[in-house]
This record gives C-alpha cells, structure tokens and sequence, in this order.
C-alpha cells in the first residue's frame, strides 16, 4: 500500500493545506471534488511541492509526472482519469496506478473511444480507420473483457465511469431516438458492479426520453460545462436531470469557448483568469444538493474553465460554507 507521503504536512504548500482540510469535509458530506487530470506544473508551489521532484540538485519532469498523483492524493479525495479514454489500459496498468497511490483517493475513469466512437474521426493518428465505421461501438462483450473486468478488484476505488460520446452527426444518427435505442440495450447488459455515468454533446438530446432512458439504469446525465452545451445552471435545473441516485459533473469549458482557445489563453494554469460565477454557482448548488439527498456528487474541474482548477474548486468550497 502507497504511504501517504514521506514529507511532514508542515511541509506542504499552504493551498494544498488548506483545500484538503475543505475537501476533506466536504467529502464527508458526499461532496467530491476533484480534477480533470493532474500532471500540471503550474500547480508547483501551490498544490505540489517543488522539493519532492528534485534530483541532482534539478527539478525532474519524469519524476513528477510519474509520482505527483500520490501527493495530489493529499489534497483532493477523487481524480479524473482520461487516460484511459485513448486505450485500453492493461491489467498491470491498473495494478500500478492503484497500488502507488493511496486507497483514500476515487477515480472518474472515461470509457474507451472504442466504445464511444461510432465511427472514427478523419484524423491522421486512426490511420486506416479514420473515417471508417466503429463495429466495437458500444459492444458490451468487448467493454467487459478488456475494461470493466481487468478493473473488478479495484472497483471499489472506482468513483464512476464515464461515456464520453462526441457530437453525433445527422448522418449517424438522424434523430436522438436512434442513439437512445442503441444505448438502451448496452446499459441494461452492463455489470452493475460500477456507477455508470453519460455525457453528451449533443444539446437536442437533452429531454425527457433521454433523461427518462438514463434514470431507468440508475445511470447519470453528466452535467458538462463545454462549448456548445448548455451552461451548467441551465441543465440542473431541467426536469428528470438528475437521473440516478449520485451525480458527476465535468466543469470543462465556457459556452462557447472552443478547447483551443481555453489552452492558449490560460496556459501554464498557475492561477485563475476569468472567473466564471455561473459555473461555480451551479457546482454549488449541486453540492448542496448531494448533502441534503445523502446522494454523493463527484465534481470535476478542469483548468481551462477559469485558468487553473484548484483555485476554482477552493472558490466554490468557499461559497459552499455551511449547508443549513
């Protein structure tokens, strides 16, 4: 098992101090915070200590990529994992990846692309797939041999699984009934060792039908703050959104704000620059809500939503204060 660190507390930096006291007792109220990833070195000095990554008297990039996640542990008690949205990882990956940190820390893990993808897009790294049709796309026999079996010992650490599904095109599926008749089959066939969680791209989709669909698999609608969604307070607040008995967010992006622009304005993330009061506005309330449901809420925040993630989640914590 990981050792929680080999550094007194005293040690740490006075941001990560203070947010792991908040989000330590957050978490006992079923509020998780967390972030998108956490390899970032603008967090140096603020949530990682410099010192740890030293070798030879310089700081080492290798070193802190492949052992920050345990003192990130210290801090936040969930992490998301997009890691594994690109493959799937082997079982000795896993093996590695939760046998090094500490067992206090969850996952948000997104479901591989060969899953999600019904057919591939037209970028060069698909090679003689792009543009093909996916024939995995949502094939469960596939998703449990290679995803959720290798994971069944750790599914205990295991916040949610996330299906990430890009923007479908007309040409794929003409009405979002179609889509919902694809999903409905592959959720009612999953092992429900695991919370499962649906996030979509396709604003149209949000409605009842589709609401209704993910409420009957006690799977959640992610609340997804992207470009061309509708802003989190808007979608909290439609009828039937809440669609299992816990909830998972993804604060990614301002409305409107494509990805490249938020990477190229915000950039090395050290602090944030543009505050977005209806976001944090909407994590709060969905907090509330998870502690006056009992019903955990496991909210991840990305840095190219306000600049840097860590300052969003303290500022929301903040206004959190005491739920009445």
């Amino acid at each position: 098992m990981a050792q929680l660190t080999l550094f007194d507390s005293e040690d740490r930096p006075a941001q990560a101090r203070r947010l792991a006291e908040k989000l330590h007792g957050l978490a006992e109220r079923n509020v998780f915070f967390g972030t998108s990833s956490w390899k970032y070195e603008g967090w140096l000095g603020d949530i990682y200590s410099k010192d740890r990554y030293v070798e030879r008297g310089k700081f080492s990039q290798k070193k802190f990529e492949s052992e920050c996640l345990r003192e990130y542990a210290e801090t936040f008690p969930v992490v998301g994992g997009d890691f594994s949205f690109y493959q799937f990882p082997s079982p000795s990956y896993w093996e590695t990846l939760f046998d090094e940190t500490p067992s206090t820390l969850k996952f948000g893990l997104k479901v591989p692309e060969e899953i999600t993808v019904p057919r591939w897009p037209g970028h060069a790294r698909y090679g003689t797939r792009a543009g093909t049709a996916n024939q995995a796309f949502l094939d469960n026999r596939l998703f449990h041999e290679q995803f959720t079996w290798p994971l069944e010992r750790y599914r205990d650490r295991v916040a949610a699984l996330i299906f990430e599904f890009g923007t479908f095109a007309k040409s794929t599926f003409p009405r979002p009934a179609d889509f919902l008749a694809r999903l409905d089959p592959f959720l009612a066939s999953v092992s429900r060792h695991f919370h499962y969680s649906v996030e979509i791209r396709n604003s149209e989709y949000l409605g009842p039908d589709y609401f209704s669909l993910l409420h009957s698999h006690n799977t959640a609608h992610v609340f997804s703050a992207w470009t061309r969604m509708p802003e989190l307070l808007d979608q909290i607040d439609m009828p039937g959104a809440y669609t299992a008995d816990f909830t998972v967010v993804r604060a990614l992006l301002k409305k409107g704000r494509a990805y490249e622009q938020a990477v190229k304005a915000f950039e090395p993330y050290k602090q944030i620059q543009e505050p977005n009061p209806r976001a944090r506005e909407a994590m709060r309330r969905i907090a509330e809500r998870a502690w006056k449901t009992r019903q955990p809420a496991y909210i991840f925040v990305n840095n190219r939503l306000e600049g840097n993630a860590p300052g969003t989640i303290e500022a929301v914590a903040d206004a959190i204060g005491g739920f009445n």
